[in-house]
């Protein structure tokens, strides 16, 4: 990996492929770049690929801050600044492309495309979350109880992760593992669960997400590529029907049977969709062409 130094800290990042544009692949919770690892060689053939650990996360680097939404999007802000990045296509999983959407509603005129699976596309209520999933995370909302969860018993790695993706190897999970040995190390992780917006909470994300929500509406010349799952995951049935009634220049296309945590189920499926997308509107460049 490559390590670049990021405000007072450092962002690890994995690079490849050749040619335009570069398209950044963004984890969520509690994954890392290595979530990417069979889906970006898809991509790379035609394009430069860009798979950045999160700050706080895999091997970047993990300032004394507090995590949330908006010190993720501040340190990910850098990054892309520092690697002078422009132009980029956005690839987002889970908080993944919640970051991407509120990073492209903010730098307007830099995006030339959005893929995202399995993310937060607008603001939830608890009626959007059926149980358990509502219980979980009431639960690790939930001051000492949440704690317990996350950093004690370490519940997004050891049950979240593996859970709906059964098909994480031994080898992956320790991977996944490896960056929170400790109760600290895990307030990444704790402070992810308690972020997403519920009935209006927390108020600075929820305007974020509905800002970011207005620039997929209001952006008709920039594709979108929304990957779904089956069964439905976090992008429910409801939400997709949503999604393709409000967001502007959304293609939506199945990747098939897979949990939450998908590229870890389906990389090639993604993979393949991905760079076929990218062709169909002129993204990327041909591999002949580049050879």
């Amino acid at each position: 990996m490559i390590v670049v130094p990021v405000l007072d800290s450092h962002i690890a990042y994995n690079d490849s492929g050749v040619g335009e544009p570069t398209v950044l692949f963004l984890h969520g919770n509690p994954t890392s770049s290595h979530l990417w690892r069979n889906v970006t060689p898809h991509v790379a053939s035609h394009a430069r690929t860009i798979a950045p650990d999160l700050i706080g996360m895999g091997a970047s680097g993990k300032p004394d801050i507090a995590y949330r939404f908006v010190d993720q999007a501040r340190y990910l802000d850098a990054f892309i600044e520092a690697l002078e990045l422009e132009d980029v296509v956005l690839v987002g999983h889970d908080w993944g492309g919640a970051l991407a959407q509120d990073w492209a509603a903010r730098h307007p005129g830099r995006t030339r495309a959005i893929v995202l699976q399995e993310t937060f596309l607008r603001p939830m209520t608890w009626a959007d979350y059926a149980p358990p999933v509502d219980g979980m995370f009431k639960a690790i909302r939930t001051p000492a109880t949440g704690e317990r969860m996350v950093l004690e018993e370490n519940w997004f790695i050891e049950v979240g992760l593996r859970g709906p993706n059964p098909g994480i190897t031994d080898d992956d999970l320790a991977v996944y593992r490896s960056p929170f040995p400790d109760f600290a190390s895990r307030l990444p992780l704790l402070q992810w669960g308690r972020e997403h917006p519920v009935d209006g909470e927390p108020a600075d994300v929820y305007d974020r997400f509905t800002a970011y929500g207005a620039w997929m509406a209001d952006t008709p010349e920039l594709p979108k590529l929304l990957l779904t799952i089956e069964p439905k995951g976090l992008v429910t049935a409801d939400i997709e029907q949503w999604a393709r009634d409000h967001i502007a220049a959304l293609e939506v296309e199945s990747i098939g049977a897979a949990g939450h945590h998908a590229p870890e189920d389906q990389p090639d499926a993604i993979g393949q969709a991905i760079a076929a997308w990218m062709l169909r509107h002129r993204l990327s460049t041909p591999r002949e062409a580049i050879r």
